[in-house]
């Protein structure tokens, strides 16, 4: 990077930080650690949830998500806005009655301590891998910057991460929250921009999307049901439904967002803007990816986007790589060759030709995919300390090669300061829920508000560190993170959703029979992911109604009558 990115990225993060500590200035005890006081506007609570969810993985890893499987993926949240009208209607309520600090406290009084320390288990177990995954994020870029081994680039960026959450908590994340989200929002539409600036003379945005579209990167929906397809539909209105609804609903990263409001109201503003935000902005993250492709049909691009990667590789087995990168560049120009004659075609309306150059750009482009698996083939042959996917390189490629001075160095900021936001909100999460259900059922001795502050900031460095054994252990073998951390959820989510659906409707059934119901249910989940029977989103719905109708059934045999409080 150019000095003057460097200074922009420094003034940016150093800004950040000292804004953060200044806010949190004055923390007590664990009301302003964990819940911030409760005294948060409901656009307070709209960017924090939003902020939370929008790590760094989502700006990191949707554009190449798109470049790679197209935009079907945005299918995915189609259910999102159906399960924040349920929650503003029945969750909200509930936690705010209560005055709960975590989610799971409710749990204790429907049900029982068993139960309550159960779907603790599942969360903090769940909630810290993902975390792990959000920590390799950043470290990716810094692994791109300095052609640093992504192990280091792990440590570095996750002690960088614990030292902002351990001092800030709570407080800190709101304050800092929304100007971190106003910075991501411009520096990606300044991306948005500069892709479409960046395109050959003779095209526009217009061809751009013609040319993705026709390489099958504008699947927004795919109508056709499977029930092993990751993203269509059907999955997506349905299974995402059941996932959004345990992950905004249960996952205290986010119920602590909401519960930080100031009333009821402020809390269903915050979580319904979320619903109808959510989608749009998603729809254009992928969208930059759709352009990337694009862009980069019509450029020179490596046979690997992952160029430390693709050096480690080449020197292990040299001859295969030198012949697979020939033939990469020689394909490249008969893509290229093909474009052209398609966007010619498009331009003189001749609808038989735009057919048959649209398959053979495909068969082209499959081709090429063929070459670039061969990197992988061999950095798992080799077993390579690298990654063996580049899909999560590519928007930081056109960061690196095509954005002007200043503007690399910003972009590289908003990457930063998203892992902040989900990370430490992350964090703050799996610290609260430690102490509160966990460390105080335990012991059981009363801590005073100085107390309780040093051990909230004492898991929350436990959980940073976990995070980062948890990011270097996966650093070789993710593909796509932002698929792979809701594949990871998925495994989790439906079991502990069920929990609270019977909490909430099924007033019949005690504490026992939902314990046993959970416990087999996620047995189920596991089966179901493992024998691969369904796509992952489903397993929320095989988790979450598995628990309803296993209660049900226990509730009705062996415990009656019922023992709920």
């Amino acid at each position: 990077m150019s000095q003057l990115d460097w200074i922009v990225l420094v003034i940016t993060l150093l800004g950040i930080i000292l804004y953060g500590v200044y806010k949190s200035r004055g923390q007590t005890g664990k009301d302003s650690f964990i819940l911030a006081n409760k005294n948060q506007a409901w656009y307070t609570v709209l960017i924090g949830i939003m902020a939370t969810q929008a790590s760094a993985i989502t700006f990191l890893s949707g554009p190449g998500q798109a470049y790679t499987d197209g935009m079907r993926f945005v299918q995915y949240y189609f259910g999102l806005p159906l399960a924040m009208i349920v929650i503003s209607l029945f969750f909200i309520p509930q936690f705010q009655k209560i005055k709960t600090y975590t989610a799971y406290q409710f749990l204790d009084q429907r049900f029982d301590r068993k139960t309550r320390l159960f779907t603790g288990i599942l969360f903090l177990f769940s909630r810290g891998l993902s975390t792990g995954m959000s920590v390799l994020a950043p470290a990716i870029v810094l692994s791109a910057i300095f052609q640093w081994n992504i192990v280091w680039s792990c440590i570095l960026t996750g002690g960088v991460l614990i030292i902002y959450a351990v001092t800030g908590g709570a407080q800190a994340i709101a304050a800092t929250q929304k100007i971190q989200f106003a910075i991501i929002i411009g520096a990606m539409i300044l991306a948005g921009v500069w892709i479409v600036k960046s395109l050959p003379e003779q095209m526009n945005l217009s061809d751009a999307l013609f040319i993705a579209g026709k390489s099958g990167k504008l699947n927004v929906i795919t109508t056709q049901f499977d029930w092993n397809d990751k993203f269509n539909l059907w999955s997506g209105v349905i299974g995402g439904f059941f996932l959004a609804l345990s992950y905004f609903g249960t996952d205290q990263s986010q119920v602590g967002r909401y519960a930080s409001g100031k009333d009821v109201k402020q809390a269903r503003l915050g979580i319904l803007m979320n619903g109808i935000v959510k989608i749009p902005m998603q729809f254009l993250i992928l969208l930059l990816g759709a352009l990337l492709f694009s862009l980069f049909l019509f450029q020179k691009t490596p046979l690997f986007f992952n160029t430390f990667a693709l050096q480690a590789a080449t020197n292990a087995q040299s001859q295969t790589l030198q012949e697979a990168t020939a033939a990469h560049e020689i394909l490249q120009t008969e893509n290229q060759k093909t474009a052209q004659s398609l966007l010619a075609a498009r331009q003189g309306n001749n609808t038989v030709a735009i057919q048959e150059l649209s398959q053979e750009l495909k068969a082209g482009l499959k081709q090429s995919d063929s070459l670039r698996n061969i990197v992988s083939t061999v950095i798992e042959r080799e077993n390579l300390p690298v990654e063996k996917k580049d899909v999560n390189y590519i928007f930081l490629y056109f960061v690196q090669k095509y954005l002007p001075i200043g503007a690399v160095g910003l972009i590289f900021a908003i990457i930063f300061l998203a892992s902040w936001s989900s990370i430490s909100a992350a964090l703050n999460a799996l610290a609260a829920a430690t102490l509160i259900d966990f460390h105080q059922l335990i012991w059981r001795r009363e801590m005073n508000a100085q107390q309780s502050l040093k051990y909230a900031r004492w898991y929350t460095l436990m959980w940073g560190i976990f995070s980062i054994v948890t990011a270097i252990y996966i650093a070789g073998s993710m593909g796509s993170l932002i698929e792979a951390v809701n594949i990871l959820g998925s495994l989790f989510y439906g079991p502990i959703l069920g929990i609270f659906i019977v909490a909430f409707f099924f007033k019949r059934v005690g504490g026992s029979a939902c314990f046993w119901s959970v416990i087999l249910a996620e047995i189920a989940v596991l089966i179901f992911f493992f024998l691969k029977w369904v796509s992952f989103l489903w397993l929320n719905v095989v988790g979450a109604l598995g628990v309803v109708v296993f209660s049900l059934i226990f509730q009705s045999i062996f415990f009656q009558p019922k023992e709920n409080k």
